[in-house]
């Protein structure tokens, strides 16, 4: 191991039953650094990093902190050694508030009452200093993704961490607000803080990290210094080959398939909708961009049947559904990947199987009895088809990365040929060659004849997609632009809620 090291991980190994997630990993963090771990999904960073925090205990090796070895298995441990950190999955109490999901845990159980404002000035100084807005009584249920991963950031940083751990923490973030945040957390690092992220947004590693080690198959297979690799390196070495992501070729759109006009729906208190109008054509991809927490979150859920407006239509090939159910909208042919892939896009201790047919059960049922041989069969096809690693039919689907647990809901949307499809966030938490495959299935569904609706917050994404693109700030929608037309000085503009009804489309 190297010298000077504040986290030392040797030897770690992790099976889960036959699956060796980790195997024989060794790496070392210095003061003062930033390290990035990448690999592709399912390579076992996230799994690596829960033996660091004491999620779970290796089944060999030994994790030490400034010298001295870490109790398996104890998360506590590791938070009164100076690690925290930030889940790429949430672990937030929804029906608290901000304030309250911030400092639980925090002070001592015997305790005669809580310093409340000394807390909430603490929080505020934190969310001022690294610009991640929140309200501390805000109830956390009522947050969008986005800003539920600001709490979990600032919940992490309350704790004064020495050393932070932060799996995919811009992955609900805008480019500009991950570009903040990074800016901060280097920052610190040369305040002293220690910091391992996981990512897969490659320019971030570039821009953030001082080293790089990379994970394929539970295992490390590369090391390098950040300002000695590139991106098309580092891609390559994640995947074990060279990786590009497909180009839109021009296409026509044909007519009108989803239409909406003066979608206006409330939340919390305020407007989360204010007079929405777009259409989406048979043939197109027609994109949503803007930062997270303007409402995008409150389109989604109203197209897919889980709001209702407070004024407004929506048809659907001439059809209205703006009071349409879920249940009803699956059988019309309308699909939907949704923005929180756990709350909302499985069941997590369902089979795979069981949620590959999840949405569309009747189709695999004979007298109100599930064919199970046939979903399997269906299971099987999805997991070739889209890649899922570390999946077969039977594998309960908590026991899959973030990344192979959208391929699958992906998968099952796509599988079913739909006339109308909302992709919320589609590649979020995707690797490299993962999210190229994503684009590729979303193109060539386009090519077919679907009518996409994306909604991401990942711009080089949505500009190389989609067809057209509308701005969303502070629940308004900007005019249609063609992707052609857009720079990124105007993209953010229309995303700050500036633009102009002259350049329509």
């Amino acid at each position: 191991m190297s010298g000077g090291a504040v986290l030392e991980l040797e030897g770690i190994t992790k099976r889960f039953g036959a699956l060796v997630a980790n195997d024989d990993v060794t790496l070392s963090l210095k003061k003062g650094e930033v390290l990035a771990l990448l690999g592709e999904n399912g390579a076992g960073k996230t799994t690596l990093m829960n033996i660091l925090f004491g999620h779970y205990a290796a089944d060999a090796g030994e994790v030490r902190v400034e010298g001295r070895p870490l109790p398996p298995g104890k998360p506590r441990a590791a938070i009164a050694a100076g690690v925290g950190m930030v889940h790429q999955h949430f672990t937030l109490a929804g029906n608290l508030t901000v304030l309250e999901n911030i400092v639980i845990g925090s002070e001592p159980l015997w305790k005669v009452g809580s310093d409340r404002d000394g807390a909430a000035r603490k929080l505020m100084q934190l969310s001022a200093t690294f610009g991640l807005p929140v309200d501390p009584e805000a109830r956390v249920g009522d947050l969008s993704v986005g800003e539920r991963q600001r709490v979990e950031i600032l919940k992490a940083l309350y704790r004064d961490a020495r050393i932070l751990i932060l799996d995919e923490p811009t992955a609900v973030l805008a480019r500009p607000e991950a570009e903040q945040l990074f800016r901060i957390l280097r920052g610190m690092a040369q305040g002293g803080l220690s910091i391992i992220f996981i990512s897969h947004k490659l320019h971030e590693v570039m821009g953030a990290s001082d080293r790089v080690v990379v994970l394929r198959g539970g295992r490390v297979v590369a090391e390098r210094a950040t300002a000695e690799t590139n991106p098309a390196e580092l891609a390559e070495l994640m995947v074990g080959r060279a990786v590009a992501r497909p180009k839109r070729e021009a296409h026509a759109a044909g007519a009108p398939v989803v239409v909406a006009k003066g979608l206006s729906a409330s939340a919390g208190g305020g407007m989360a909708l204010d007079a929405v109008d777009f259409e989406v054509r048979t043939g197109e991809i027609l994109g949503i961009v803007g930062v997270s927490g303007n409402g995008q979150a409150m389109l989604g859920r109203v197209l897919s049947g889980l709001a209702r407006l407070d004024a407004g239509t929506i048809t659907f090939d001439g059809r209205d559904i703006a009071r349409i159910t879920p249940r009803a909208a699956v059988r019309m042919g309308i699909g939907r990947v949704p923005e929180d892939r756990h709350a909302e896009g499985v069941v997590g201790d369902l089979a795979v199987w069981e949620n590959a047919v999840l949405e569309r059960v009747r189709d695999f049922s004979r007298w109100g009895f599930v064919r199970r041989r046939a979903a399997e069969a269906h299971a099987a096809g999805l997991i070739a088809r889209f890649d899922i690693r570390g999946a077969g039919p039977a594998t309960r689907t908590r026991l899959l990365s973030g990344g192979n647990m959208q391929k699958l809901i992906l998968g099952r949307n796509l599988a079913a040929g739909p006339r109308f499809l909302l992709a919320n966030q589609p590649t979020r938490g995707l690797d490299e060659g993962a999210i190229a495959a994503v684009h590729q299935e979303l193109l060539m569904a386009r090519s077919e004849g679907a009518a996409i609706l994306l909604i991401s917050e990942d711009l080089e994404e949505a500009v190389g997609l989609s067809d057209r693109l509308q701005a969303i700030s502070k629940g308004r929608l900007s005019e249609p632009i063609a992707a052609e037309e857009v720079d990124a000085r105007r993209l953010g503009l229309m995303m700050a809620g500036v633009w102009e009804t002259r350049d329509a489309v």
